[in-house]
């Protein structure tokens, strides 16, 4: 009898603890972010520099030394993977622009003009989609816990947001620093994956933000953006988000 009860004690003890919830995961990740802050940032202007990749061609990278995106967000999003509030995305290198895009609240547009909407919607939905865990926690969004996983070497607990509509989401929580480090989406482009690292916080107000973001679409690398500069919560120029004259006139 001795023998079963001991045996049964390392049993008990060589169990997992219980596994958090999937809101308590987030609720955590928010709060290590930088709280209220974090997650109702008015604005957001991120500078840094960007790295894209050939697809087909091993080695050939496309750098852009400046990379800019300003953002106003909609305190009110529902929708995880498509245009919301405004933003404009400017990358340049060596003084010649490599690209320019933009969705002024009505129309997306780039550096040849306006976009078609059935052309932008399939943009947007390929590449927005992070800013949908600040909403997560309200009323009429869906969390679940998915298996975890292990990315770059850290323990991630998983957690899949899904939005009113239907559309999911799957995050990556540190297990141990409640860092956001991974997601990913199904986008027409494919399964779509950002792995986000090299964490820093920035003061006035307290903001964590990933100075290296990495995107794939179907395990392929695309790019890598490092971000240097974060202004959260400043007032941005309403012509800094429309679309340049030169541009083109919208129809």
């Amino acid at each position: 009898m001795r023998l079963i009860l001991i045996a049964a004690a390392t049993l008990a003890l060589s169990q997992p603890a219980a596994a958090e919830d999937a809101r308590t995961i987030i609720s955590k990740a928010a709060e290590v972010a930088g709280g209220e802050t974090w997650l109702s940032p008015a604005t957001l202007r991120l500078e840094g520099r960007a790295e894209f990749y050939a697809p087909n061609q091993p080695g050939v990278v496309r750098r852009a030394e400046s990379y800019v995106m300003w953002r106003v967000l909609d305190p009110n999003r529902t929708v995880a993977h498509g245009p919301e509030g405004k933003v404009r995305i400017t990358a340049r290198s060596g003084g010649k622009l490599l690209f320019d895009v933009g969705y002024d609240g009505e129309t997306t547009w780039n550096e040849k003009g306006v976009v078609p909407k059935a052309e932008a919607d399939a943009y947007w939905a390929a590449n927005f989609g992070f800013g949908i865990i600040r909403m997560a926690l309200k009323q009429g969004f869906k969390l679940e816990r998915a298996p975890d996983r292990t990315v770059d070497g850290h323990a991630l607990d998983m957690v899949r947001i899904v939005d009113p509509s239907g559309q999911a989401t799957l995050f990556g929580i540190d297990a141990k620093s409640r860092y956001i480090r991974y997601m990913g989406f199904a986008t027409p482009r494919g399964w779509h994956e950002r792995v986000y690292d090299d964490f820093v916080f920035f003061r006035s107000p307290r903001w964590l933000q990933a100075r290296s973001v990495t995107l794939f679409y179907n395990g392929v690398r695309q790019n890598t953006v490092y971000w240097d500069k974060a202004v959260v919560g400043q007032p941005i120029d309403p012509a800094t988000l429309a679309m340049p004259a030169s541009y083109g006139a919208k129809p």
